[in-house]
Order: C-alpha cells, then structure tokens, then sequence
C-alpha cells in the first residue's frame, strides 16, 4: 500500500534541470505513479506565471500552483492568495534601483516589466535559464497600474539586508547568488502549502516538499517532510528532512520511492 501525499515541487533545479531546461523523464514517470497512487501534485515556485512554460511534460498532472513564491496561489481559475507588496516598498525598490543602477524584474498580477541597464536579467533568464517570456516585457508604467506580487533586484546577498531595512513589509527570498525575490510580509512558499491545504482540504502534516534554493526554506520547513535535492545549497540540506540525489540523477524519483509515495 502507497502513502499519498499532497507534493509541492519547486520548479528550477528541482523538477527542470539547469542543464537541459527539462523534466527528467523519470520525474515525469514518479509524478505519474504518484497520481495514480492518490497524492495530489502542485508546484511551488519563486517564478511568476508569465514564465511558467517549461512544464509541458507534466501540465496535466498537477493539482493547484503556488507562483511567485507564494504571492500569488491559484487552482484552476480559482485564486487562493494573492498578497501583493505595498506600493511605498515597490517605489523604495525602485529609487533604489535608479539610483544604482542595477537591474530589476517587477510582477505584476497581469503583466510583468523587465529594467535591465546592466543585461544581467537577459543574461540569466534568457541565456542561462531558457527564459524568452521576458522579450515581451511590459512597460513598467503599465504594470504599475496594477498590484505588484514581486520584485526581483539583481545585486550580491551583501547588499539585501540594507535594502531591505528599507523596505520594512517585505520578505526576500534568494536562489540565485545574483538576485533575490523579493515578497509581502506573510507571502513565502511554506504558506502557500498552509493556503493551499486550507483550500484544498488536505493536512500540513500529509505533505512532502521537494527545493534546491534559499527560497524554498520556508516550505521544506513547514511540509511535513522537506527534501533538499542533491544539487541544493548547503544551507537548505541541512535543514532538510532528507537530502537525495540531484535533479540530474533522477532526485525526485529516489526520493518518492524512499518514502513510498511510488
């Protein structure tokens, strides 16, 4: 008999190699046996939804999504929360980022705006990550107009606590060494899995989270096992529950296998 869970999946590094851009064909036989056998499947990622296009291989198997690092929390048509950053926080970020010059993502609910002087999110996004959703950016006078979910500045893990003394509603989230993501007080992945198991019906304690960066600590603490994929920063194994192989070494399968999920 298997144990069904409610998993939650980061996305980059953790489900979709940094190597290939995609979703190990054993991850997407482990996601399959895991449905089959009763557990429901959501994915947890610091990534806006304009952005989530790499899923293709498993979009019909999952359940309900948390974006923008638990910003904004959705199934089907249905909004589960949305807690976006108080404009005084965004206007802060912003001057800061004029100021600097530094480049800077801003998410918007609809729409997303790229300011990058120094080709730091091209390079990353576009060339590192297989990200080609920015080319169509929007003008940032346009997604101002609308509640800002996230911000995301490009500069070293240095400089965020300056930043963020500034910024006195926020949270930031780093998985990159040369940005963060930066959210609302109270908008993290681990309670996107607390908003998510209210809507949904399931126990906090019946989850399994699966990361490999600094912004999937809060949900490898709050799921009732967290993992820490193989190729995850030092600092998340060890607050994992269990550590298993990388993304590349078919990580998420030996890991749902482990705890008999499959």
């Amino acid at each position: 008999m298997k144990n069904p869970y409610a998993l939650f999946f980061d996305i980059d590094g953790t489900l979709v190699s940094f190597k290939s851009h995609e979703i190990p064909s054993s991850t997407v036989l482990a996601l399959t046996q895991a449905k089959a056998n009763g557990s429901r499947v959501y994915i947890a990622t610091g990534r806006p939804p304009v952005i989530i296009t790499n899923l293709g291989s498993i979009e019909h198997l999952i359940d309900g999504y948390i974006t923008s690092n638990g910003a904004l929390c959705f199934v089907g048509d249905e909004m589960v929360c949305c807690q976006p950053i108080p404009m005084r926080d965004v206007k802060t970020c912003l001057d800061d980022a004029k100021e600097k010059g530094y480049s800077v993502i801003v998410v918007g609910r609809e729409d997303v705006a790229v300011l990058d002087p120094t080709g730091d999110v091209d390079r990353i996004f576009h060339e590192m990550l297989a990200v080609r959703e920015f080319d169509n950016a929007s003008p940032l006078e346009v997604v101002l107009q609308q509640e800002i979910l996230q911000l995301t500045p490009f500069f070293p893990q240095a400089y965020e606590s300056e930043l963020l003394a500034r910024m006195p509603q926020c949270v930031s989230g780093r998985w990159h060494p040369e940005f963060t993501d930066i959210t609302a007080n109270g908008a993290d992945k681990g309670k996107g899995i607390l908003a998510m198991a209210r809507h949904e019906g399931f126990d906090p304690d019946r989850t399994i989270a699966f990361g490999d960066g600094g912004n999937d600590t809060s949900m490898i603490l709050q799921a009732g096992i967290g993992i820490a994929m193989g190729n995850a920063i030092e600092e998340l194994k060890l607050k994992a529950d269990y550590v298993t192989s990388s993304v590349d070494d078919d990580g998420v399968f030996n890991a749902l296998r482990h705890f008999n999920v499959i």
